[in-house]
Parts: C-alpha cells; sequence; structure tokens
C-alpha cells in the first residue's frame, strides 16, 4: 500500500536551501532585512521540496496572514485598480486579500470592520472611508491599519493619498491656459457628513485654490452631486441652467465624468468643441479611444502596493505614523480644448440646446 509522500517541514527548506530557520521565516513573513538573493534561494529550495506553509499553523503563531481590504463602492473602477496593487503586493509577502464593502452609510461600515476584525486578520486596508478621524483612531488601536484615499497624517494609523490639491491644480492650469475662464467642479456628496479628510474635499478646495490665484474668483462654481454616471449626467442639466453657463468642468472623478459626456451627447453637444470636460483618477476606460478623458492619474496600482507594504510594515511592529502623498499627472487628451471663438455651440447657447 503506497503511503503518502511525508510534508516538507520548514527545517527541511533551511537544509535544502543551507541557511537556518529563522532565515527562512524571515522569508516567509516577508520581514526586513531580507536580501533578494535569499528570498530566491528559499523560495527555490521550497519549489523543488512543495513546501506549502500551513495557514493554520501560522495563524496559531499569532497571524493569519490575511488582510482585510474594506471598500465604499466597488463599481468605482478605480477602486478595482487600487485594489489590483493591495493583492500584488500582498501576494508577495505571503498574505492573502478579503475584500468587503459597504455602501450603504456608516452603520454598515461599522459592522463590516468589525467582522474583518472578529475573524483574527492581520491587518486593515481602508478604501476612502465614511465617518470622522476619529473613529478611524479608534480601529487604528485595535488592528493595524491603512487608510487609502483619505488624507492624514493620523495617529494611529497610515495613510496613502494622492495630492488631490496639486490634481486640481493641474486641471485648472490646463483649462485656464486653453482661455477657459468659467470653469465648474463637481463635489461628491452622499449620505454621510464630508469630512475635511476625504478626497471630495481636498479636491473641491483645491480647485478654489487655483481659480482664486489665476483671478477666478468669482467664477467658482462648485455644484453638489454624487460622483457617479447619474451625478455627472445630472450636474450637466445644472451647468447648463447657469445664466452663464462655464465651458469647462473639473468631474471630480472619471465616473462622473463619464455622466457628463453622455449627457453632452445625448444633447448633441460636441465635446471638447463646445464644452471642455476633465475627469480624475485615470480610469481604464479613460483611454479608450472612444473616450479618450482628459484626466488625473493619480498611479492607483502603485497606491494600492505601497498601502500594502505599509500595512505589512505596521504588522511587523512598526508603530509610528506614516502620511504619504502620491504625486498625480495630468493626462491630455481629446476632451480638453480651447474656448470656442466664431465656431462649434458657443457657451451661451448652451442652455438653449439643453431645454430644446
Amino acid at each position: 500500500m503506497n503511503k503518502h509522500p511525508k510534508r516538507a517541514t520548514i527545517s527541511d527548506v533551511a537544509e535544502h536551501a543551507g541557511v537556518s530557520r529563522a532565515a527562512v521565516s524571515k522569508v516567509l513573513r516577508g520581514a526586513y532585512g531580507v536580501s533578494d538573493v535569499m528570498k530566491a534561494r528559499v523560495e527555490a529550495s521550497m519549489d523543488a521540496l512543495g513546501y506549502r506553509p500551513s495557514a493554520l499553523a501560522r495563524g496559531m503563531r499569532g497571524r493569519s496572514f490575511t488582510l482585510g481590504v474594506f471598500v465604499v463602492d466597488l463599481s468605482n473602477t478605480f477602486v478595482t485598480v487600487l485594489i489590483e496593487g493591495i493583492r500584488a503586493e500582498a501576494g508577495s509577502r505571503g498574505y492573502q486579500v478579503f475584500i468587503g464593502e459597504a455602501n450603504m452609510g456608516l452603520a454598515q461600515q461599522k459592522q463590516m470592520i468589525e467582522a474583518m476584525i472578529d475573524r483574527k486578520m492581520d491587518g486593515l486596508v481602508l478604501i476612502a472611508p465614511f465617518g470622522p478621524d476619529e473613529e478611524l483612531e479608534k480601529i487604528g488601536r485595535i488592528t493595524p491599519t491603512v487608510v487609502l484615499g483619505r488624507h492624514g497624517p493620523g495617529q494611529d494609523y497610515d495613510t496613502v493619498a494622492s495630492d488631490d490639491l496639486a490634481g486640481s491644480a493641474l486641471i485648472v492650469d490646463h483649462l485656464v491656459s486653453l482661455g477657459h475662464r468659467r470653469i465648474s467642479h463637481l463635489k461628491h456628496v452622499g449620505k454621510e457628513k464630508n469630512e475635511a479628510t476625504m478626497p471630495q474635499v481636498v479636491r473641491a478646495d483645491g480647485y478654489i485654490q487655483a481659480m482664486v490665484r489665476h483671478g477666478l474668483d468669482a467664477e467658482v462654481d462648485v455644484i453638489e452631486t454624487k460622483w457617479n454616471h447619474q451625478g455627472g449626467a445630472d450636474a450637466v442639466d445644472l451647468m447648463l441652467d447657469r445664466d452663464a453657463p462655464p465651458t469647462a468642468v473639473h468631474t471630480g472623478t472619471d465616473m462622473a465624468g463619464f455622466g457628463v459626456l453622455s449627457r453632452f451627447h445625448e444633447l448633441s453637444v460636441p465635446v471638447p468643441e463646445a464644452f471642455s470636460v476633465v475627469g480624475y483618477d485615470n480610469a481604464l476606460a479613460a483611454s479608450l479611444p472612444q473616450i479618450s478623458l482628459t484626466t488625473v492619474d493619480q498611479s492607483g496600482f502603485e497606491m494600492g502596493s505601497l498601502a500594502s507594504r505599509l500595512l505589512v510594515e505596521r504588522i511587523e511592529g512598526r508603530v509610528e505614523p506614516v502620511s504619504t502623498l502620491v504625486k498625480p499627472t495630468l493626462m491630455v487628451r481629446t476632451t480638453t480644448g480651447p474656448v470656442p471663438v466664431g465656431s462649434g455651440v458657443k457657451p451661451e447657447l448652451l442652455r438653449n440646446v439643453a431645454q430644446g
């Protein structure tokens, strides 16, 4: 009768690689100070022996090697890019990622996060969570936490965010360079209060600061809507109902930007000949030739990867908070152009187009 072959142990891997058990353990944990050569040597031995670390055994020693990722809205395609970065980095360090969504507000968010903590996940990445900073501090004191998308610094958690002040400035500077003065901005509003550290608040602040810097104080026009397709479409009707309609819009996010473009298409308003549109996120769809949306790239994959790396550092014992801003880049495509002069649909007539 054939017997199952003996399962390789960490001692077997150490002997095969010619290193100590402690060295193998460090590679498995993704600990500091492990050279690429050492990592490659140990991983080659694990492959040769068919070694597979036991998640149960690791969990009994104090870790489950799982990370919880909380998101408010999975329908936002930029969130999926962040998650790809989180997963890639986590996987390279031996961690599995579990995702929870709570788009119904703060109570559901709290329930979801508590469920992740109860299941002994080693740490949490919270993507643009609801609620005041004080609530995030409480979570950070309970379990290692990185907040992705909201601005810091935090005392008991790390933050990774795009430099949204700079991103909005890039948009306004670009539009002003094309001759635009009447530039609107779409600011997200939802069921929960907009906290000062949330991206929708910081992007709106950046827009206002940039408009003021260009001497366009009187042209500041912040429209509150949802950062989704419908919110963008609804905002078009509001913009066109202005006594002096804008000639360009900073939509705050690509999802809203897609809604703006769809509504203009329905109204047969040419973009950018009659109206310029700029998104924010550089979602994959923004680069499609049929859309070609001018937008701000936040390096979403890198942001997610950085969040994972910081979280593992916290799990490894770091307690000093880290607050990181990722530099944004303007991706100029075909939805922005000069203010029309003597051709196209004149901005002043856009309201009549919408009503007709």
